[in-house]
């Protein structure tokens, strides 16, 4: 049965609206930071007390992307009828997204790019090491690989889970892809993909220059604890 957004109770219908204004605002961040050409890439987000997410429209500019255009899915990864035209069709890495949803109840966003540099570092099926301040700050880690998937199914979702599950990190480089990050909100997915970008350019960097230097464990260890619940405003 197909579900309508109209039949929805009134608060859903308008967390689903706050919700697509954020996604589609957020996307605006991915050209903007140098994440995306063309149409490729996607964020989502979960609605906040539904079983629902929101998610880019498929093969649609940038240019042309607005609230109305975001397309609203259940966690199967099931377009309902939320009022979009019938041509606007989720996009292609839609059941992605949504098995992460099923898969990971603490996440609340999910981002797609084929940002440059932590693609090179995918298509090479390698890690990017620990070697900066800021990937203990951020990631807790190195960024880690996932396998290669095809487009189309669940498999791109499972490979993200198998990687992510019991991993500090917020970002996987699924091999021979492309970056997925995660985070408890869209906002928090996006930063993680501009963080992801910026950390893969400046380790291939200093990788042309010579040998970076690993961090300790216990010194990551640290870093991550005091990014995560000391900085900041709280």
């Amino acid at each position: 049965m197909t579900i309508v957004l109209a039949e929805l109770d009134r608060q859903t219908q308008q967390r689903v609206a706050e919700t697509r204004q954020r996604v589609s605002d957020l996307h605006a961040e991915l050209p903007r930071n140098q994440l995306v050409v063309w149409t490729a890439g996607n964020v989502s987000e979960r609605v906040p007390g539904a079983e629902l997410f929101v998610i880019k429209p498929s093969g649609v500019s940038y240019d042309e992307l607005s609230p109305e255009a975001m397309v609203v899915c259940t966690l199967d990864g099931n377009k309902i009828d939320d009022g979009t035209p019938a041509k606007l069709q989720p996009s292609s890495d839609t059941a992605a997204h949504a098995y992460v949803y099923r898969e990971m109840p603490e996440v609340g966003g999910v981002v797609h790019t084929h940002s440059t540099y932590a693609t090179a570092w995918a298509a090479r099926g390698e890690e990017i090491p620990c070697v900066l301040t800021m990937m203990g700050d951020e990631f807790g880690g190195p960024i880690p690989v996932g396998p290669f998937a095809i487009i189309g199914d669940d498999s791109i979702g499972r490979g993200i889970v198998e990687t992510l599950k019991g991993s500090r990190s917020r970002a996987v480089l699924m091999q021979n892809h492309g970056p997925f990050t995660i985070g408890k909100d869209a906002r928090d997915a996006v930063k993680a993909a501009v963080m992801c970008e910026e950390v893969a350019r400046t380790v291939h960097i200093a990788r042309q220059l010579g040998t970076p230097i690993p961090i300790d464990q216990t010194h990551v260890d640290s870093l991550y604890n005091r990014y995560q619940n000391v900085y900041g405003q709280h």
